[in-house]
């Protein structure tokens, strides 16, 4: 079987990341980007063909807002995503599901025989 690649390991996750990206405050689609790769130790680089299209998809659904605004790094207008009520209730309820979900395969890749314990 060949290894895995980043990307199928984001599949399906990205949207919870951009969630939690914009939970401390608003930010542009490039600083999102950055703060996942930061704390991840660059371990999941993020690529602009799958994070806008995810933040569209989230602006669709309600769960994030954009606005334009001026980059005071820059100069240049930004488009700014900010976490709705919804995107926060969603985040709640993906964290919740992935610490099930992640705990749930840690047991079975840590369970030392076949047999239930």
């Amino acid at each position: 079987m060949p290894p895995r690649t980043t990307i199928d390991f984001l599949q399906g996750t990205l949207p919870a990341l951009i969630l939690k990206a914009l939970s401390f405050g608003p930010l542009h689609g490039y600083a999102v980007a950055r703060w996942v790769e930061r704390v991840t130790d660059d371990a999941l680089p993020i690529e602009d063909g799958a994070l806008y299209p995810a933040l569209h998809r989230l602006e669709a659904q309600g769960l994030v807002e954009a606005a334009w605004t001026v980059s005071a790094e820059t100069g240049r207008r930004v488009k700014r995503y900010a976490l709705t009520a919804a995107g926060r209730r969603r985040l709640k309820a993906e964290a919740s599901e992935w610490r099930r979900f992640s705990g749930a395969v840690t047991r079975v890749l840590g369970a030392r025989s076949g047999r239930r314990a």
